[in-house]
């Protein structure tokens, strides 16, 4: 009983080392069991040391060393898998043997399958994906208890002479196996501990920056300015709970709410050196307000103590602008929050640029929408002219009512200058252009329309139908010697509405689809619209007909400045 107390006493130094260290990055690696080569090196290197310490501070008796050197072979097995454990073992048993006694190979053997048990049972249990049971205490009190026993039995099988070793393993049997085995228990228990905390943490971490993610997106999409700051800026300060929260760009400050909103105002220079320094520098600066003091710069009478300054960077690496993390005097900021500050700054410059980028894209597809548009006009205006002085000596009227038709197209191309427009003005638009190119074709081309009454007050992205009637009757029915024709179609389905314009040409070809400029901007603008699930479908039967398809939402509604105007 002597010998079982003196060993858990010596134990009990032994895990105050294992817990002091595993309050060190040392010991985050063996928060979770990785394949990775940096991960068993930490292991062998840890384990490794423990074996050997374990040694040390064992007990001598009888010319032999009663200790707690299993501890480290059996987790480092555990943790590090075979080749660790075997390593990890045939180091301690190294320095064991080092040390002699008639125990000492006996001891170097025992030590390394004592390792290499561990590491058994660590592949045995990931190859049943059951790696959270090379976690459990009560796992690691088995394992120990069983490479104990096969230590003693190594211990007879190999020490000499075998009366001596049998009243060695007599005295240190039942002490070894119950102090190795609840220290291991132990051991583990302090990498669980740690485990959990760390989880704890992310966890916290995760919960955060997703709630922060997810109420702040789309808000920078308008623009990284005061009123968008501000929003963001009462997000962040909602969600991690520091005493105040600041945005700024390169010149002033764009929003801060928390203590001291009544001298840190919204429109103001920056004025701080710390701020300055962070857009200057590009880095973060963390002011603890203990060893680098924190003195605000615009007021002597500031209840903020402490502050974080984050760095926000535009896709180049050009600062924008900086996003500040505040807290008040005799409050320290939390480990999490200077990891989440850090987050938190990648998330707003993210949503910057995607909001830049958004922007930049629909003044792209508005200026090639413009583009078309322009393309269209002399094109069109160039043929209904020749149409009409084609047939204003021979039928006067027609040649008037062919004019007014090319009136009422160029105004409603006008009034086409606008994201959407319900499916009845498209079709309307559509009625003038297809008049003066009927009259251009004669009896060359047919327009049918089977558009189902009960969409024609659905709202659809203006420009839509015309640049597909276009492609229509310029690479199908001008082909066509006689017999064209156009169907225009427009059904729903479901929450989808389909609009479709079919030429009996059938002269479409895959490898040049979408080529088109007017076909490659209605492609463009529905996707990005709608996203990819929206989009024009090219389909053809070669001689037979080709159908331009764009499926779009029926539930689209018109932006506020389209109802507004």
């Amino acid at each position: 009983m002597a010998l079982v107390l003196s060993l858990l006493q010596q134990m009990s130094v032994y895990l105050v080392i294992a817990y002091l260290l595993s309050k060190t990055p040392a010991f985050m690696p063996l928060l979770s069991i990785s394949g990775r080569l940096s991960h068993k090196v930490v292991c062998y290197f840890l384990f490794s040391g423990f074996c050997i310490l374990g040694t040390y501070f064992g007990l001598s008796i009888q010319d032999a060393i009663a200790n707690t050197r299993a501890i480290g072979a059996v987790m480092g097995g555990l943790l590090g898998g075979p080749v660790v454990g075997f390593l990890v073992g045939l180091t301690g048993g190294l320095h064991r043997y080092s040390l002699g006694g008639f125990t000492d190979l006996a001891c170097a053997i025992s030590t390394t399958a004592e390792g290499l048990i561990g590491g058994l049972m660590h592949r045995y249990l990931v190859s049943r994906n059951q790696t959270s049971r090379l976690f459990s205490p009560t796992v690691v009190l088995g394992v120990t208890f069983v490479a104990e026993l096969v230590q003693m039995a190594i211990i007879l099988a190999v020490a000499e002479p075998f009366s001596r070793a049998y009243e060695l393993v007599s005295a240190i049997a039942a002490p070894m196996v119950i102090a190795n085995s609840i220290g291991a228990a132990m051991f583990m228990s302090i990498i669980v501990d740690r485990k959990t905390l760390f989880e704890r943490y992310s966890a916290a971490f995760s919960s955060k920056a997703l709630k922060i993610a997810e109420r702040s997106v789309g808000i920078l999409s308008s623009g990284f300015n005061q009123q968008s700051s501000e929003q963001v800026a009462a997000i962040i300060q909602q969600e991690t709970g520091v005493g105040a929260v600041a945005i700024t760009d390169r010149e002033k400050i764009l929003a801060f709410t928390g203590i001291g909103d009544d001298h840190h105002l919204p429109g103001t220079p920056i004025a701080s050196d710390y701020t300055r320094r962070a857009i200057a520098d590009d880095q973060l600066i963390y002011i603890d307000g203990a060893d680098t003091p924190y003195c605000c710069s615009l007021s002597p009478y500031c209840k903020l103590g402490s502050v974080l300054v984050i760095p926000l960077r535009g896709g180049d690496g050009y600062v924008l602008g900086t996003v500040k993390l505040y807290e008040p005097k005799r409050k320290l900021f939390s480990a999490i929050n200077v990891t989440m500050g850090e987050g938190i700054a990648r998330l707003l410059s993210n949503q910057i640029l995607t909001g830049r980028y958004q922007r930049q894209q629909s003044l792209l597809t508005q200026a090639e929408l413009n583009l078309l548009r322009a393309q269209v006009n002399p094109h069109f205006l160039f043929n209904a002219l020749n149409t009409i002085s084609a047939v204003v000596k021979r039928e006067p009227e027609r040649a008037r009512q062919l004019i007014q038709h090319l009136s009422t197209f160029f105004r409603s191309n006008l009034k086409q200058n606008r994201e959407t427009v319900s499916l009845e003005q498209e079709l309307n638009h559509l009625d003038a252009y297809l008049e003066l190119e009927h009259a251009r074709f004669a009896d060359r081309m047919r327009v049918e329309k089977q558009v189902d009454p009960a969409i024609l007050h659905a709202v659809i992205p203006s420009f839509t139908l015309q640049p597909l009637v276009e492609n229509a009757v310029k690479h199908g029915i001008s082909q066509l010697m006689a017999d064209g024709k156009i169907v225009i179609r427009g059904w729903q389905e479901g929450e989808c509405l389909y609009l479709q314009v079919e030429d009996n040409a059938g002269l479409y070809q895959p490898a040049a689809q979408h080529s088109g400029l007017g076909m490659r901007i209605v492609d463009k603008r529905v996707r990005g619209l709608f996203g990819g699930q929206y989009a024009l479908k090219m389909t053809c039967q070669p001689d037979m007909w080709t159908r331009a398809t764009v499926t779009l939402p029926l539930t689209y509604q018109m932006p506020n400045k389209e109802r507004q105007g």
